[in-house]
């Protein structure tokens, strides 16, 4: 979510109605399902921190990581009130180059969705999988094509906040998995209002693709729920969860550095 400066600023009242909290004891109970210890843990496309805090909150060692200055500036904000020592990193899913490996990767909120084609999303698996430990663990949300096409369709939005009134509008294309988003803000000044915009587009895509383009980029037990839920995703499942593990690779327990075998 590079470049959203306008979006970033009211990100978290357009999220207010999101259970974070829930989030993060539904990934900590997953993990416990799973039989695996997060450890060191990276919150990929971390937006303004929000599940990364949660995270912090039940004792993991979790760092954030997002395209957007504006995301992280908010933040690094929000976890210094709550005298949360977390580092957050600027960088692009498609370019993720961390020092060191990590033993889980958590990416949230459709986060997934606004990468643009199978290029795009199997170069983001890769550089998951390059820096995720052998026998780690990759979970992040996905929007499908039903939501796409039967809840964000061609439908506005609108939200009448306490300081900011804010439009949203979706164009599907139908067929194709995009949606294209337009958000106008009107935020009160004194007696007037300044209005200000972010566009961007969201895609959707057929779950066994991205199934595949997992398993292409050295993942295993590939397992898909119903948002929040163990159950197997539903015909009008509006969000699923993926769960990936990574391939073993014989190299030991430790930590690999994934420059030293470039």
């Amino acid at each position: 979510m590079a470049g959203y400066s306008v979006f970033a600023q009211f990100y978290d009242r357009l999220t207010a109605n999101v259970n974070y909290s829930r989030q993060a004891d539904y990934l900590m109970e997953l993990m416990g399902r799973l039989g695996h210890t997060p450890g060191l843990t990276l919150d990929l496309a971390c937006g303004t921190g929000s599940l990364t805090l949660e995270l912090f909150r039940r004792g993991l060692d979790v760092y954030g990581v997002d395209a957007s200055v504006e995301m992280l500036s908010l933040a690094r904000e929000k976890c210094a009130d709550a005298e949360a020592d977390i580092l957050f990193l600027r960088q692009n899913m498609q370019e993720l180059d961390l020092y060191g490996t990590v033993h889980t990767v958590v990416c949230s909120l459709d986060s997934v969705n606004h990468l643009q084609g199978k290029t795009a999303v199997q170069r983001a698996f890769q550089r998951v999988s390059l820096f995720l430990e052998p026998d780690g663990y990759f979970f992040f949300d996905l929007n499908t094509l039903y939501k796409h096409e039967n809840v964000l369709g061609n439908h506005t939005f609108v939200y009448d906040m306490e300081d900011v009134y804010c439009v949203w509008q979706n164009r599907c294309s139908f067929g194709t998995g995009r949606v294209d988003i337009r958000l106008d803000f009107f935020s009160r000044e004194e007696k007037l209002y300044r209005r200000s915009g972010e566009s961007f587009s969201e895609y959707a895509y057929p779950l066994e693709a991205v199934t595949e383009w997992l398993q292409k980029a050295g993942f295993e037990d590939v397992q898909i729920f119903h948002e929040l839920s163990f159950d197997p995703p539903r015909p009008e499942s509006a969000r699923v969860v993926f769960a990936a593990k990574k391939k073993g690779s014989g190299m030991g327990n430790g930590p690999y550095y994934p420059h030293d075998y470039q």
